[in-house]
């Protein structure tokens, strides 16, 4: 029997949503240049993380990404700024990450540098980006859909119970698939067994400093045939502290490097209305709460139909997060699928699920509180977590999951090597749901982490700078299935994973990335005694990226 639950996490919601109001109502009516989005898996990336455990960056605001690319040209400036001040005693190191940074940010650099500058009425770039790749795998997914035991009675940290019904013999069921080996959080693409070929070109086009719009399309090429979609295509119009984005994109909502609870780019990107902040503000009456940045996205998930009925859920995410001081950095996150066909729609159903949950059950949410501690006296190192709640009883949030990790940006003091660790834990239930069979999933693949729900992670990376543009970097991860919710006739799954990238220039703006990867898996699938090596190796071409 699966017990009925009142969705969401009243105190985190409200906090939020009273939060977010005071913000469109309060925020500043100036607009920053409208500029497009960074692709999460640029290199932009790690050089502003690097420069920022340098101490050249301070006003960064990790939990919310893709960063827009004149948010990344302001911390790019604010680098270039301390280090000729000479305050920070960075390494020469930092001057070539801020100069390739710099290289790739030309026309948001030149907006923000030169404030007499107005930038012509229209004006585009058909060859922003491009990214070529081939992926042969040698291997095969593992898939999700099992069921799970449930014992209910939770308390509150793993500490207490009763605060939901004690369900002894309760099964509900996990769902979706990895998509591919060693290849998660990659915007929904699955390779096939075998070669793969992918192709992905961005254009970028912008209207004076007021709107934005870009075009990704992806061809996709493997033994199976080949396949052409639009990976990301949008408009932006605005900036600042306040962004209108009509269109499919990215969305990483955390601080997780491989894990996140809330939001990935782990499935397909959505085709949404985002309402933003690329960069962070200050109100005045909420000045204690420091530098702002927020998001609200809204979508649709996939259709459906169980035992008959139809059902194609809305989606929406609220993110709100607040640098109080320099090196901390707090946040809630909130993701919930509700109404659509099949459910109570009643306006006063809609409402009463804002604030935690109605008693038709015509909702599912993921919600919680994170941090990001930045330690200036041991190299910058952070600490970073999450804890998320997906049911809720009174105030407290339960059925509890969570993100914890460490970043040390300068393991020596020239800076060219770093380390981080992270751990994830999702709930027996996490992304499961009685009324949506279907769970946080979009095109089979969880929304949030790459993982689902009911399993441990633990995930190390290890990188060396020889240059800006060379890089070599050593990922271990190990992953259980069982050691959460397993029932009779279940084997603990155990995945131990290995991968290599080494990133390195090749002519001009063209950079190359190769990977190799290989994993153990025993218990393949919860199944005792099943055996399975898979393997993946890659080569890319980037250009501009």
């Amino acid at each position: 029997m699966v017990v009925k639950r009142r969705f969401g996490v009243k105190g985190l919601l409200l906090a939020c949503l009273f939060s977010l109001i005071g913000v469109l109502l309060h925020a500043a009516p100036s607009l920053a240049a409208s500029s497009a989005n960074i692709p999460l898996d640029s290199p932009v990336y790690l050089y502003l993380e690097k420069l920022a455990g340098f101490g050249l960056i301070t006003s960064d605001v990790k939990g919310l990404k893709p960063f827009s690319k004149a948010e990344a040209a302001r911390l790019m400036l604010e680098a270039e700024t301390n280090l000729e001040s000479g305050a920070t005693g960075a390494p020469a190191f930092a001057r070539e990450l801020i100069d390739r940074t710099r290289e790739l940010l030309p026309r948001e650099v030149s907006l923000q540098k030169v404030s007499a500058h107005r930038p012509p009425v229209i004006d585009y770039n058909p060859m922003a980006s491009l990214r070529m790749r081939y992926v042969y795998l040698d291997g095969v997914p593992r898939d999700y859909v099992r069921p799970v035991h449930d014992p209910g009675n939770d308390g509150v940290f793993g500490i207490g119970s009763g605060l939901r019904p004690a369900t002894p013999n309760n099964i509900v069921s996990q769902v979706g698939s990895e998509g591919t080996p060693l290849s998660e959080n990659n915007d929904g693409v699955t390779y096939h067994q075998g070669n793969n070929g992918e192709l992905r070109w961005a254009a970028e086009g912008y209207v004076s400093d007021k709107a934005a719009l870009l075009i990704e399309p992806m061809l996709l090429a493997s033994d199976t045939g080949t396949a052409a979609q639009l990976n990301r295509g949008y408009l932006k119009i605005g900036g600042g502290a306040l962004e209108l984005e009509l269109g499919k994109d990215e969305n990483w909502l955390g601080f997780g490097y491989r894990n996140e609870i809330t939001l990935t780019n782990n499935a397909q990107n959505l085709t949404m209305a985002k309402l933003s902040s690329p960069e962070p503000f200050r109100v005045g009456w909420l000045s204690w709460l420091g530098d702002l940045k927020y998001a609200l996205i809204f979508s649709r998930l996939d259709r459906t139909v169980t035992d008959g009925q139809e059902r194609q859920p809305w989606f929406y995410a609220v993110k709100l997060s607040s640098k109080p001081i320099d090196n901390l950095e707090v946040g809630l996150n909130l993701a919930r699928m509700q109404g659509g066909p099949g459910v109570n729609n009643s306006l006063t159903d809609w409402v009463h699920g804002l604030v935690g949950g109605t008693s038709s059950d015509n909702s599912k949410a993921n919600a919680g509180l994170e941090a990001r501690y930045r330690i200036p006296w041991l190299r910058n190192t952070e600490l970073y977590g999450e804890f998320s709640g997906c049911d809720a009883a009174s105030f407290w949030p339960i059925v509890e999951s969570y993100v914890a990790g460490f970043f040390i940006p300068r393991l020596t003091d020239e800076g060219r090597d770093d380390f981080r660790f992270e751990f994830f834990q999702g709930n027996q239930i996490l992304y499961t749901s009685g009324t949506f069979p279907e769970g946080f999933l979009y095109k089979g693949l969880p929304l949030g982490d790459s993982q689902g729900g009911a399993t441990q992670d633990f995930f190390t990376r290890y990188s060396h700078w020889f240059s800006t543009r060379n890089n070599l970097a050593l990922e271990f991860f190990y992953t259980n299935r069982g050691m959460v919710g397993r029932v009779p006739g279940q084997a603990i799954e155990r995945v131990y994973a290995g991968r290599t990238f080494w990133t390195l220039p090749v002519h001009g703006d063209v950079d190359a990335q190769v990977e190799y990867g290989i994993e153990k898996i025993s218990n393949f699938n919860l199944v005792d005694g099943a055996e399975r090596t898979n393997q993946l190796f890659k080569l890319e071409l980037r250009y501009r990226y």
